[in-house]
């Protein structure tokens, strides 16, 4: 298979996305750099502002088995892991497998549910495999988790973990619309096509495969050293928010690759970092208590005062 060019993929995604979301194409790009550096995404955002059709979409593109759990507030943890069902003809236990088992799984609305369910997902997130009945079963390859949750403000949301908020990669807000693409939108309600009617660019192997060649994408000593440097500045007690961890670091390389791949770059360099640090630190350094506008604030503090030397 030839090799395909970082660019083209942007540019092909975008235009078949288009055809259903309205002035999204730096939000879906960045949901591709979440994918190609094999994270999670958090979507947070007021309801109706298509959380839903943007996963449904980024999920129809990439050519992944979909899944979906509505959580709410009387979920249980087996309704996402599945459970073990007696037999009575066999007198045998016989799992049946939850949802969660899914190439893109959405997790729509994610804090309306217990934390008791919600950490049903960290060890599948982190680990991509499930313990059931104490037998080990793996998820799909991939396994890509899109998150929506509403603001904390809204009535029946529990606060997320800060353990549950460090599995995701990235942690973006959709927004309203320009006021042209909310006209635009108005105006195609009723034959506007569905997600589903949408022919993906490139198949899943091609997608899997461009996943290894981000791997393989080169971040120098001095790009390395920049972005330890600003872990170190992230954890001064002036500091605004919450030090970074290393694995907050080992994720932001990651996403810095896969930005670099999707600019037809073999090599990381420093904006790229910077590219990517409000989608990925948004939710690290204030642990998810700020709303998204401040948390974006004071990443952005955090990356102006480190020179790139």
């Amino acid at each position: 298979m030839a090799k395909l060019a970082g660019s083209e993929i942007v540019e092909r995604m975008n235009a078949s996305a288009s055809k259903v979301l309205f002035d999204k194409t730096s939000e879906f790009r960045m949901a591709l750099i979440c994918y190609l550096a094999g994270g999670h995404l958090l979507l947070e955002d007021i309801p109706g502002v298509g959380k839903t059709t943007f996963v449904k979409t980024l999920g129809r593109l990439l050519s992944l088995q979909f899944g979906r759990i509505q959580f709410t507030h009387d979920l249980l943890p087996s309704d996402i892991l599945g459970v073990s069902v007696y037999q009575m003809a066999t007198e045998t236990f016989e799992y049946k497998p939850g949802p969660i088992f899914a190439e893109l799984l959405l997790v729509d609305e994610l804090n309306r549910a217990s934390p008791r369910t919600q950490s049903a997902l960290l060890q599948a997130m982190e680990e991509y495999h499930v313990t059931i009945d104490r037998h080990t079963l793996p998820l799909p390859e991939p396994f890509f988790v899109v998150a929506t949750q509403n603001p904390r403000s809204q009535v029946g949301t529990f606060p997320l973990p800060e353990s549950q908020l460090d599995r995701f990669l990235m942690r973006m807000e959709l927004g309203y619309p320009s006021s042209q693409s909310e006209t635009d939108l108005l105006m195609t309600a009723t034959d506007r096509p569905e997600p589903t009617d949408l022919i993906p660019p490139y198949t899943r192997d091609q997608l899997l495969a461009i996943r290894k060649e981000v791997l393989s994408v080169h971040i120098s000593k001095d790009v390395a050293q920049y972005l330890q440097r600003l872990l170190t500045e992230s954890r001064r007690p002036s500091s605004q928010g919450t030090g970074l961890s290393p694995r907050a670091g080992l994720a932001w390389m990651s996403a810095a690759r896969a930005s670099a791949f999707l600019s037809d770059r073999d090599a990381v360099l420093p904006e790229d970092v910077q590219f990517v640090a409000r989608a990925v630190l948004n939710h690290r350094l204030t642990q998810g208590e700020l709303s998204y506008a401040k948390s974006v604030s004071i990443v952005d503090n955090l990356v102006s005062s480190v020179e790139i030397l």
